[in-house]
Protein backbone atom coordinates (compact mmCIF):
# COMPACT_ATOMS: atom_id res chain seq x y z
CA UNK A 1 0.00 0.00 0.00
CA UNK A 2 1.77 3.32 -1.19
CA UNK A 3 1.55 6.37 0.95
CA UNK A 4 -1.31 8.39 -0.13
CA UNK A 5 -3.51 5.47 0.11
CA UNK A 6 -2.84 4.89 3.44
CA UNK A 7 -2.84 8.28 4.65
CA UNK A 8 -6.18 8.63 2.61
CA UNK A 9 -7.05 5.87 5.00
CA UNK A 10 -5.83 7.16 8.39
CA UNK A 11 -8.04 10.28 7.60
CA UNK A 12 -10.99 7.56 6.93
CA UNK A 13 -10.48 5.92 10.40
CA UNK A 14 -10.31 9.60 12.18
CA UNK A 15 -13.14 10.39 10.32
CA UNK A 16 -14.98 7.18 11.51
CA UNK A 17 -13.93 7.49 15.19
CA UNK A 18 -15.17 11.05 15.26
CA UNK A 19 -18.20 10.62 13.81
CA UNK A 20 -19.33 7.21 15.92
CA UNK A 21 -19.31 8.65 19.61
CA UNK A 22 -21.50 11.75 17.89
CA UNK A 23 -23.70 9.27 16.61
CA UNK A 24 -23.63 7.24 19.23
CA UNK A 25 -24.78 10.01 21.83
CA UNK A 26 -27.51 11.41 19.10
CA UNK A 27 -29.22 7.89 19.25
CA UNK A 28 -29.06 8.04 23.58
CA UNK A 29 -30.40 12.10 23.15
CA UNK A 30 -33.00 10.91 20.98
CA UNK A 31 -34.55 8.32 22.57
CA UNK A 32 -34.23 10.63 25.83
CA UNK A 33 -36.33 13.42 24.17
CA UNK A 34 -38.77 11.45 22.97
CA UNK A 35 -39.25 9.51 26.64
CA UNK A 36 -40.08 13.17 28.25
CA UNK A 37 -43.25 12.42 26.78
CA UNK A 38 -43.58 8.63 26.21
CA UNK A 39 -43.00 6.03 28.96
CA UNK A 40 -40.31 3.71 27.91
CA UNK A 41 -41.89 0.04 26.66
CA UNK A 42 -38.56 -1.54 28.02
CA UNK A 43 -35.25 -0.61 29.23
CA UNK A 44 -31.57 -1.87 29.11
CA UNK A 45 -32.09 -3.67 32.53
CA UNK A 46 -35.46 -5.04 31.51
CA UNK A 47 -34.00 -6.97 28.49
CA UNK A 48 -30.67 -8.16 30.40
CA UNK A 49 -33.08 -9.75 33.00
CA UNK A 50 -35.60 -11.11 30.32
CA UNK A 51 -32.58 -12.56 29.14
CA UNK A 52 -31.52 -14.45 32.55
CA UNK A 53 -35.58 -15.61 33.45
CA UNK A 54 -35.75 -17.24 29.74
CA UNK A 55 -32.31 -18.98 30.13
CA UNK A 56 -33.96 -20.58 33.38
CA UNK A 57 -37.27 -21.03 31.92
CA UNK A 58 -38.52 -20.12 28.46
CA UNK A 59 -41.97 -19.33 29.22
CA UNK A 60 -40.88 -16.80 31.79
CA UNK A 61 -41.86 -12.82 31.84
CA UNK A 62 -40.74 -9.46 33.34
CA UNK A 63 -43.44 -8.35 35.78
CA UNK A 64 -44.11 -4.56 35.06
CA UNK A 65 -47.20 -2.19 34.98
CA UNK A 66 -46.57 1.49 34.59
CA UNK A 67 -48.76 3.66 36.98
CA UNK A 68 -48.46 7.84 36.71
CA UNK A 69 -46.29 9.92 38.79
CA UNK A 70 -49.51 10.74 41.20
CA UNK A 71 -50.55 7.28 41.64
CA UNK A 72 -47.55 5.89 43.95
CA UNK A 73 -47.35 6.56 47.09
CA UNK A 74 -45.65 9.82 48.27
CA UNK A 75 -44.34 7.86 51.11
CA UNK A 76 -42.38 5.64 48.27
CA UNK A 77 -40.98 8.53 47.05
CA UNK A 78 -39.47 10.06 50.20
CA UNK A 79 -38.50 6.58 51.02
CA UNK A 80 -36.53 6.09 47.24
CA UNK A 81 -34.98 9.61 47.92
CA UNK A 82 -33.67 8.76 51.63
CA UNK A 83 -32.44 5.85 50.50
CA UNK A 84 -30.47 6.48 47.58
CA UNK A 85 -30.01 10.04 46.74
CA UNK A 86 -30.82 12.69 49.67
CA UNK A 87 -30.05 15.75 47.37
CA UNK A 88 -31.61 14.79 44.73
CA UNK A 89 -33.35 18.01 44.25
CA UNK A 90 -30.23 20.13 44.72
CA UNK A 91 -27.81 18.54 42.12
CA UNK A 92 -28.05 18.39 38.84
CA UNK A 93 -27.48 14.64 38.15
CA UNK A 94 -24.02 14.19 39.82
CA UNK A 95 -23.54 14.50 43.41
CA UNK A 96 -19.54 14.79 43.38
CA UNK A 97 -19.23 14.33 47.08
CA UNK A 98 -20.65 11.07 46.85
CA UNK A 99 -18.84 10.26 43.73
CA UNK A 100 -15.38 11.51 45.33
CA UNK A 101 -15.79 9.28 48.78
CA UNK A 102 -17.12 6.26 45.83
CA UNK A 103 -13.73 6.79 44.00
CA UNK A 104 -11.89 6.47 47.61
CA UNK A 105 -13.15 3.43 48.37
CA UNK A 106 -12.76 1.76 44.96
CA UNK A 107 -8.79 3.13 44.68
CA UNK A 108 -8.27 1.58 48.14
CA UNK A 109 -9.60 -1.98 46.61
CA UNK A 110 -7.91 -1.71 43.32
CA UNK A 111 -11.59 -2.21 41.34
CA UNK A 112 -14.94 0.17 40.68
CA UNK A 113 -17.49 -1.55 43.13
CA UNK A 114 -18.81 0.97 44.99
CA UNK A 115 -21.23 3.41 43.17
CA UNK A 116 -22.04 6.37 44.92
CA UNK A 117 -24.55 7.18 41.91
CA UNK A 118 -27.60 9.52 41.98
CA UNK A 119 -30.74 8.79 41.05
CA UNK A 120 -30.43 10.37 37.69
CA UNK A 121 -27.13 8.20 37.43
CA UNK A 122 -29.17 4.83 38.28
CA UNK A 123 -32.15 5.69 35.61
CA UNK A 124 -29.23 6.20 33.34
CA UNK A 125 -27.37 3.10 33.51
CA UNK A 126 -30.86 1.01 34.05
CA UNK A 127 -32.15 2.78 30.41
CA UNK A 128 -29.26 2.19 28.25
CA UNK A 129 -26.28 0.34 29.91
CA UNK A 130 -25.17 -3.20 31.76
CA UNK A 131 -24.47 -3.46 35.34
CA UNK A 132 -20.91 -4.18 34.24
CA UNK A 133 -18.75 -2.00 36.23
CA UNK A 134 -15.55 0.11 34.69
CA UNK A 135 -14.33 3.33 34.17
CA UNK A 136 -15.87 3.66 30.34
CA UNK A 137 -19.04 2.49 31.27
CA UNK A 138 -19.27 5.07 33.82
CA UNK A 139 -18.29 8.35 31.50
CA UNK A 140 -21.12 7.11 29.41
CA UNK A 141 -23.56 6.81 32.86
CA UNK A 142 -22.45 10.46 33.13
CA UNK A 143 -22.91 11.65 29.76
CA UNK A 144 -26.27 10.39 28.96
CA UNK A 145 -27.08 11.72 33.16
CA UNK A 146 -26.77 14.92 32.20
CA UNK A 147 -28.63 14.87 28.90
CA UNK A 148 -31.72 13.57 30.78
CA UNK A 149 -31.14 16.69 33.34
CA UNK A 150 -31.39 18.48 30.61
CA UNK A 151 -34.21 17.36 28.94
CA UNK A 152 -36.46 16.21 31.92
CA UNK A 153 -37.17 17.78 35.35
CA UNK A 154 -37.29 16.02 38.21
CA UNK A 155 -40.42 15.10 38.41
CA UNK A 156 -40.15 13.10 35.33
CA UNK A 157 -36.79 11.24 36.48
CA UNK A 158 -38.28 10.05 39.85
CA UNK A 159 -41.36 9.04 37.84
CA UNK A 160 -39.42 6.67 35.37
CA UNK A 161 -36.90 5.56 37.95
CA UNK A 162 -39.45 4.55 39.79
CA UNK A 163 -41.80 2.87 37.01
CA UNK A 164 -38.33 1.14 35.68
CA UNK A 165 -36.07 0.15 38.80
CA UNK A 166 -35.50 -3.30 39.24
CA UNK A 167 -37.33 -4.98 42.88
CA UNK A 168 -36.43 -8.66 42.57
CA UNK A 169 -36.10 -11.17 40.35
CA UNK A 170 -38.16 -10.43 37.20
CA UNK A 171 -40.39 -7.92 39.27
CA UNK A 172 -39.61 -4.26 37.81
CA UNK A 173 -41.37 -0.90 38.62
CA UNK A 174 -43.37 0.44 41.90
CA UNK A 175 -46.43 -0.91 40.96
CA UNK A 176 -45.65 -4.62 40.66
CA UNK A 177 -43.16 -4.75 43.72
CA UNK A 178 -46.02 -3.45 45.78
CA UNK A 179 -48.35 -5.73 44.87
CA UNK A 180 -45.71 -8.69 44.72
CA UNK A 181 -44.30 -8.02 48.30
CA UNK A 182 -47.71 -6.15 50.01
CA UNK A 183 -50.48 -7.23 48.05
CA UNK A 184 -51.64 -3.18 47.52
CA UNK A 185 -51.43 -0.81 45.01
CA UNK A 186 -48.14 1.40 45.03
CA UNK A 187 -50.47 4.18 45.88
CA UNK A 188 -51.24 2.48 48.89
CA UNK A 189 -48.01 1.88 50.23
CA UNK A 190 -47.70 2.64 53.79
CA UNK A 191 -44.19 4.60 55.71
CA UNK A 192 -42.94 1.02 56.63
CA UNK A 193 -43.81 -0.89 53.62
CA UNK A 194 -42.07 2.16 51.15
CA UNK A 195 -39.22 2.10 53.41
CA UNK A 196 -38.99 -1.80 53.29
CA UNK A 197 -39.09 -1.24 49.28
CA UNK A 198 -36.29 1.22 49.36
CA UNK A 199 -33.67 -0.63 51.29
CA UNK A 200 -33.94 -3.47 48.89
CA UNK A 201 -32.67 -1.41 46.33
CA UNK A 202 -29.30 -1.98 46.42
CA UNK A 203 -29.65 -5.43 45.92
CA UNK A 204 -33.06 -6.72 45.23
CA UNK A 205 -32.40 -10.02 43.97
CA UNK A 206 -30.07 -10.64 46.83
CA UNK A 207 -32.96 -9.10 49.51
CA UNK A 208 -35.62 -11.54 48.21
CA UNK A 209 -33.90 -14.07 49.28
CA UNK A 210 -32.97 -13.22 52.53
CA UNK A 211 -35.78 -10.84 53.63
CA UNK A 212 -34.58 -11.44 57.30
CA UNK A 213 -31.06 -10.01 56.49
CA UNK A 214 -29.66 -7.74 59.44
CA UNK A 215 -28.57 -5.14 56.88
CA UNK A 216 -31.87 -5.33 55.27
CA UNK A 217 -33.71 -4.27 58.85
CA UNK A 218 -31.22 -1.69 59.68
CA UNK A 219 -31.49 0.33 56.31
CA UNK A 220 -35.46 -0.28 56.51
CA UNK A 221 -35.12 1.55 60.35
CA UNK A 222 -32.64 4.23 58.97
CA UNK A 223 -34.83 5.17 56.05
CA UNK A 224 -37.64 5.11 58.51
CA UNK A 225 -36.56 7.74 60.63
CA UNK A 226 -35.07 9.61 57.87
CA UNK A 227 -38.58 9.61 55.30
CA UNK A 228 -40.37 12.36 56.72
CA UNK A 229 -37.51 14.79 55.76
CA UNK A 230 -37.32 14.14 52.42
CA UNK A 231 -37.78 15.96 50.08
CA UNK A 232 -39.89 15.05 46.98
CA UNK A 233 -40.84 17.08 43.33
Amino acid sequence: MNRAVLGRWVRRALLLALIVPVAVQAWYLGWIVYWRWNNPAATAFMRHAQERLAARNPAARLKQQWVPYGRISANLKRAVVAGEDARFLEHEGVDWAAMQKAYEIDRRRGRPVHGGSTISQQLAKNLFLSSRRSYLRKAQELLITWMVEAVWNKRRILEVYLNVVEWGDGIFGAQEAARHYFGVDAASLSPEQAARLAAMLPAPRVFVRHQDAPFLLQRTDSILRELPAAQIP
